[in-house]
């Protein structure tokens, strides 16, 4: 019954900024780390950005300095802040979670569908 829902895709500016967010649906019991990745057409799908269940954080080279990933365990959401946007950023992006579902369940990654970023003029 968990799923994720991301929301904040859309069209964009070159060197606009965008703020993307995922929330749980459902019941977690508890969460592990949360990330955020993104695919292109014809590419494999790649890391952007992710958080520990510590809130250590890493991102990807070609988003150092421009995104900023911040997670609310009260919430449960987890949210992309990413300025400077280029063309080549134009992709689906995906919000991933490690989730417990249960108190005897083990963490398992869960992905949201994907919400479209597209940067043009």
């Amino acid at each position: 019954q968990v799923h994720l829902v991301e929301s904040g895709g859309g069209l964009v500016q070159p060197g606009g900024s965008l703020r993307l967010s995922c929330a749980i649906s459902g019941f977690a019991f508890s969460i592990g780390s949360m990330g955020w990745y993104r695919q292109a057409p014809g590419n494999q799908r790649e890391l952007i950005a992710q958080i520990s269940s510590q809130s250590v954080v890493n991102y990807a080279d070609s988003y150092k300095g421009r995104a900023t990933i911040t997670r609310d365990n009260v919430q449960r959401t987890v949210a992309l802040y990413m300025d400077d946007l280029r063309s080549e950023d134009t992709a689906t992006y995906f919000c991933q979670m490690q989730l417990r579902t249960g108190e005897f369940s083990e963490l398992t990654t869960y992905w949201g569908q994907g919400t479209q970023v597209t940067v043009a003029s």
